[in-house]
């Protein structure tokens, strides 16, 4: 199968953009497994590593096409419908 100069193109964009990420991901998780094993007692670090490396994860399912999973989605989103349940109720009773 033959591809356009600009097809070509995007596809290697997107190939990079992936290796990038998956990069992120890898040196994240490195580091967050690093001070798991070497630096007992540092639960701020490992929340703060974890936090980036959940990121990092959720930017690659998004490269890949797959869909995000529910605990990566920013906040604002996840419980406004939520939010929005409970205060219906409570004006409703």
């Amino acid at each position: 199968m033959r591809y356009s100069r600009a097809e070509y193109a995007k596809m290697l964009v997107a190939q990079q953009e992936l290796a990038r990420a998956e990069e992120d991901y890898q040196r994240l998780r490195a580091a967050y497994v690093e001070v798991a094993r070497n630096e007992p007692g540092h639960e701020v670090a490992l929340a703060m590593v974890g936090a980036d490396m959940e990121r990092a994860h959720s930017v690659l399912q998004a490269l890949i096409g797959l869909p995000r999973m529910p605990f990566t989605h920013d906040p604002s989103r996840t419980v406004r419908p939520d939010v929005e349940s409970e205060e219906q109720e409570k004006e409703s009773a």
